[in-house]
C-alpha cells in the first residue's frame, strides 16, 4: 500500500485517506520556504502523506511544518513532536520559530524517499506503519537514517513500540540481518527473540560485512548459543536406558542389546548434530529402537528414557 495520494490541488477540493475512508478538504498548496518545488500550473498533481496531512488529527493543534520527502511527496507534522524524538533538531531542519495558526507552515526538503520518512515519523510519533506493509529493507533503512535524524533507535524500538513489533514480524524471514540490525544498535529486547530463528543458519556463512555489523559482544553470544545447545544435547543423550531388575527371561547381559543399540542410535545423532534439532527428528530416531525388543520391561525403559530425552531437550535455552 502507498502511504500517499495523488492529488490535484487546483481541480479536486478533496481526496481520501485511505486509513479512514473519510474526505479531507486540502488547502491551497504552501509556497516553498527553502526554494523546494511547490505546484502551480492549473493541472499539476500534488503527493501527500495518508498519515500525516493537513487535518489528521495527531495532536490537538494543526501541523505546523511540511516535510517534502525526496520523492516529491508531502508530510504535514508538529515540530514540536519531532523536536522530543529529536537530539539534533532533526538533523537541524527544524525552524527556530514556529509558525501561527494564520501563516503558512514552511517545507523542508528531507533527503530520504517517502517509504523511509513514513517509518522515520510513524516512530517519532510512536503509532505503527504495519497498515501500509513496509518491506524489511525499508525498516532496516529507516532505522539506519533515525541516527541522522538525531532519533536513538533505542527508544523508539522496545517492546512497547509498535515499531519493535513490526520489526519482530519480520524475524522468520530475516533473521540474520534483523540479528544484525538489533546487534549493531545494541537492542536486547529484539536480539533475544530474533536468536531463536538463527538455530538453523549455519555460523560458518557469516560473511566479514555480517561479522562487522553484528559485533563481537552479539557475535560471542550467537555462537555460544549454538555451542551450547549442541554440548546440552550431547549431554542429554548421553545416558542410555536405565537397566532394570534381572527376571527369568532378560538378566544384565540380555539388556546390555539395548544399551548398544541406544549408543549406535546417538552416534548418529551427534554426528549430526545442530542446535535446530527437532524433538521430532529425536523421536523418530530413537523409537524404532523399541521394534526388536520382546521384554516388556525393556520397552517400558526405552519409552521412559525417550520421554526423558525429549522433555529435557525441548526446554534447553533456545535463545542468546
Amino acid at each position: 500500500m502507498n502511504d500517499y495520494e495523488v492529488q490535484d490541488w487546483n481541480a479536486v477540493a478533496h481526496y481520501t485517506d485511505f486509513d479512514t475512508g473519510s474526505y479531507d478538504h486540502l488547502p491551497t498548496p504552501p509556497h516553498s520556504h527553502d526554494n523546494s518545488p511547490t505546484p502551480e500550473a492549473p493541472s499539476t498533481l500534488v503527493s501527500v502523506s495518508t498519515t500525516f496531512f493537513p487535518t489528521a488529527q495527531h495532536r490537538p493543534h494543526p501541523p505546523d511544518l511540511i516535510l517534502l520527502s525526496k520523492d516529491a511527496v508531502y508530510f504535514y507534522v508538529h515540530s514540536d513532536i519531532l523536536a522530543e524524538a529529536s537530539e539534533n533538531n532533526f538533523r537541524a531542519m527544524l525552524p527556530a520559530v514556529v509558525t501561527s495558526d494564520d501563516d503558512e507552515p514552511p517545507i523542508i526538503n528531507v533527503p530520504e524517499p517517502s517509504v523511509v520518512l513514513n517509518v522515520i515519523l510513524h516512530a517519532a510519533y510512536e503509532i505503527s506503519s504495519a497498515h501500509y506493509q513496509p518491506p524489511f529493507e525499508t525498516l532496516a533503512t529507516a532505522v539506519d537514517a533515525m541516527i541522522t535524524y538525531g532519533m536513538n533507535p533505542g527508544s523508539k524500538i522496545h517492546p512497547s513500540t509498535p515499531l519493535f513489533s513490526l520489526l519482530l514480524s519480520h524475524a522468520p524471514l530475516f533473521p540474520l540481518q534483523l540479528y544484525s540490525l538489533a546487534a549493531h544498535y545494541e537492542l536486547e529486547d529484539l536480539a533475544v527473540p530474533t536468536s531463536a530463528h538463527l538455530l538453523a543458519f549455519p555460523l560458518s556463512r557469516l560473511t566479514d560485512q555480517d561479522v562487522e555489523r553484528i559485533g563481537a559482544k552479539y557475535l560471542k553470544r550467537l555462537f555460544f548459543l549454538h555451542y551450547g545447545r549442541n554440548e546440552a544435547l550431547k549431554r542429554v543423550l548421553g545416558t542410555p536406558p536405565h537397566p532394570h531388575p534381572p527376571t527369568n527371561t532378560c538378566d544384565f547381559p540380555a539388556q546390555k542389546g539395548l544399551g548398544r543399540a541406544w549408543a549406535l542410535a546417538v552416534a548418529y545423532l551427534v554426528w549430526d548434530v545442530r542446535p535446530d534439532m527437532s524433538t521430532q527428528t529425536l523421536e523418530s530416531a530413537l523409537r524404532p529402537l523399541s521394534e526388536h525388543l520382546i521384554c516388556d520391561l525393556c520397552k517400558t525403559a526405552l519409552n521412559d528414557r525417550i520421554k526423558s530425552t525429549i522433555l529435557q531437550w525441548s526446554i534447553v535455552k533456545r535463545t542468546i
